[in-house]
């Protein structure tokens, strides 16, 4: 009985309140303002202009998604 009503709890919590922020981190270029997802080819052939950072920086700096992963 406890363990079922720990688990409503949880969930409860998790559904009211929100779950927390995940920070998605890319590989920012600085010179084209792309931004990619870490695995896209293209990021691992910028080697000279690329940061890596969260999604919402690179947003922030005016970064555009890439057209290949959609960043």
């Amino acid at each position: 009985m406890k363990k079922i009503f720990c688990t409503l709890l949880v969930f409860f919590t998790l559904v009211f309140i929100g779950t927390p922020a995940f920070a998605e981190p890319v590989m920012f270029n600085t010179a084209t303002l792309k931004y990619h997802k870490l695995y896209c080819k293209w990021a691992k052939k910028c080697t000279v202009n690329c940061i890596k950072i969260e999604k919402s920086q690179a947003i922030k700096r005016g970064g555009k998604p890439c057209k290949v992963c959609g960043g």
